[in-house]
């Protein structure tokens, strides 16, 4: 899961740091990571590539941290679930997807952040490419405990099929295959959560 917003008019008012970062982020999300050298970054972010090394000693590290910055980005999703509906977890499910189809705008845009880096990045060494299967292994193990907690009768299976809807309208709303992915994308989770309610309710 993924999306990043654009943060124009920032710059001057950044630390270098961040600067850097928010420098990187667009330039990657517009061009792709492999097509984006060092001193297009520097120049985006007014600063040197010293001084991008001074920060993150190499152009990896930057892409590994831009995308660690991402993964928290969505797994605060699950904590503000979790604070919206306490002891609820198929209301949590839910919010889940409704996170997920209102970003699907933006993706349509840029596509999904850590699907386009992947495809980018094949060596699974990559120190940008462990963040993101990190990421993703915690978001499954995050997920099955909602299912557990839901009384669905085979968690590891509802996740499954809900991490599959979930990055699947991601990529369909990346590729215009499918109309209304954020609509169609909700009802399918409503439909999981609700098909496999255990027998408590």
């Amino acid at each position: 899961m993924g999306s990043s917003v654009s943060r124009p008019g920032r710059v001057a008012t950044l630390p270098p740091r961040e600067r850097i970062l928010d420098a990187a982020e667009e330039l990657f999300q517009s061009e792709g990571i492999q097509a984006v050298g060092v001193q297009a970054i520097a120049e985006r972010a007014r600063t040197t590539k010293m001084a991008i090394y001074r920060h993150f000693t190499t152009k990896d590290a930057l892409v590994a941290e831009w995308l660690r910055i991402l993964a928290a980005d969505y797994q605060a999703a699950f904590d503000r679930a979790e604070a919206a509906h306490p002891d609820r977890p198929r209301q949590q499910i839910l919010a889940l997807a409704r996170f997920i189809a209102d970003g699907l705008p933006r993706i349509s845009h840029r596509g999904c952040p850590f699907i386009n880096s992947l495809a980018e990045l094949p060596d699974r060494s990559h120190p940008a490419r462990q963040v993101i299967e990190e990421h993703k292994a915690l978001q499954t193990r995050r997920l099955t405990a909602l299912c557990v907690r839901a009384g669905l009768p085979d968690p590891d299976q509802a996740a499954a099929a809900i991490t599959f809807v979930l990055e699947g309208a991601q990529v369909s709303t990346q590729n215009g295959s499918i109309d209304g992915a954020g609509e169609r994308l909700l009802r399918i989770v409503e439909g999981i959560v609700g098909e496999r309610r255990a027998a408590a309710g």
